[in-house]
Order: C-alpha cells, then structure tokens, then sequence
C-alpha cells in the first residue's frame, strides 16, 4: 500500500510543478494547494499505513497507531489553509491594480504590445 501511495505522491508533486509554472497567477496557486495536498499524503505515508488502536491507553491492548503523523497532517493543513488564503488575497489585489493575471504581463515583458 505504501508503494501505491507513493506513486500517487509523485503524480500529484508532478500535476502541482506543472500548475506552478505556468503564467496564470490563479494557475499557481492553484498549484501551490495541490503541493501541499501532496506533502500531506506524503507524510502520512511516510509514517506507515498501519491498522492498531487509537493512541488511548487501555488494558490488553498492545498495538497503537502513531500520533504523530497526524499531528503533523493537521498542523500541514492549517498553514496551507493560511499560505492560500493569503496568495488568494494578494492575486485579487493584485488583479484589481493591474487588471490581469498574466504573470509576464505584471512584470512588464509583454512582447504583444
């Protein structure tokens, strides 16, 4: 399971450099979102894809998930959640100065003009 997982990591890392370079601002947001889904799978994976208890201690039972992998998941999530949130903001600022989302043309190398 985890070389399954693993293959989907890759994919997703592949799709989000794909968005990330293109021109389109939204394009590379969008892309930075789809990373940071892909860095999620990739650490729950890396913590291994076991089946046990839930990490509360109780008698008899010998076998516990670890915590830590999600801990970190959820943390991941919420700086993603912020990180994109901003990006969002700024496009849409960014947007309404410059009224494109063209990244060659915010930089001024439009070569149509």
């Amino acid at each position: 399971m985890e070389f399954l997982m693993s293959i989907i990591v890759g994919i997703i890392f592949m799709a989000a450099t794909y968005l990330m370079l293109s021109k389109s601002l939204l394009r590379v947001i969008v892309g930075t979102a789809v990373l940071s889904h892909g860095v999620h799978l990739l650490l729950l994976t890396m913590g291994g894809l076991k089946k046990g208890a839930p990490p509360v201690l109780k008698e008899g039972l010998t076998s516990y998930v670890d915590p830590l992998p999600q801990a970190l998941i959820l943390t991941a999530i919420v700086i993603a959640f912020g990180v994109t949130s901003l990006l969002l903001v700024m496009a849409f600022r960014a947007f309404q100065e410059l009224r494109t989302d063209d990244m060659d043309q915010m930089r001024g190398n439009d070569q149509h003009e």
